[in-house]
């Protein structure tokens, strides 16, 4: 897909913050493509997940590269892109951004409450990523900093209405 609209985002946080059901709505409203983040695990990444063992740094390394080479691509493209990632800490959010090198990434951050989020992976179905690994998610979690130019979105609000206001910025 070829699009008029070059921008690069990922959309990040915990497991269950509603990173698809953001990222997929808003890479269509924009016209890119999009990307699922957990497509590029490789099997034994998901294996260790489903298997309620929280992934490493090394672990999460050569999917993360994987995520930055096709962050690449659509630069050298000049195309836009949407990639959902959970980019939990600035090193991970880092290696990122230099895949983007030099065109700018913009991280959008579902943010929310353990609790809000529990709810959610509580209820949903057919995910590799069990309940009980969202501590791990949130210990892990470095929330970026006003340095790094995050949009933060709040979760707690409806998906459609988040979903608007990132094309709205976007758009600007």
């Amino acid at each position: 897909m070829h699009s008029a609209h070059t921008g690069l985002y990922v959309v990040m946080g915990v497991s269950g913050s509603g990173k698809s059901v953001i990222g997929r709505p808003f890479a269509k409203a924009l016209g890119v493509d999009f990307v699922e983040g957990d497509d590029y695990h490789p099997p034994e990444n998901v294996r260790r997940m489903s298997s309620g063992i929280a992934l490493t740094d090394d672990d999460r390394a050569g999917w993360l590269q994987a995520l930055a080479d096709r962050i690449h691509e659509a630069k050298d493209a000049g195309t836009g892109l949407v990639v959902t990632c959970s980019a939990l800490k600035r090193s991970y959010r880092d290696l990122l951004r230099a895949g983007a090198k030099p065109a700018p990434l913009r991280f959008i951050y579902l943010r929310g409450s353990r609790t809000v989020i529990a709810e959610r992976i509580g209820a949903r179905r057919g995910h590799f990523m069990p309940p009980a690994l969202l501590d791990s998610q949130f210990d892990t979690l470095e929330e970026p900093t006003p340095d790094e130019g995050v949009w933060v979105c709040d979760v707690s609000k409806p998906s459609q209405e988040i979903v608007d206001a990132l094309v709205d910025r976007a758009s600007e």
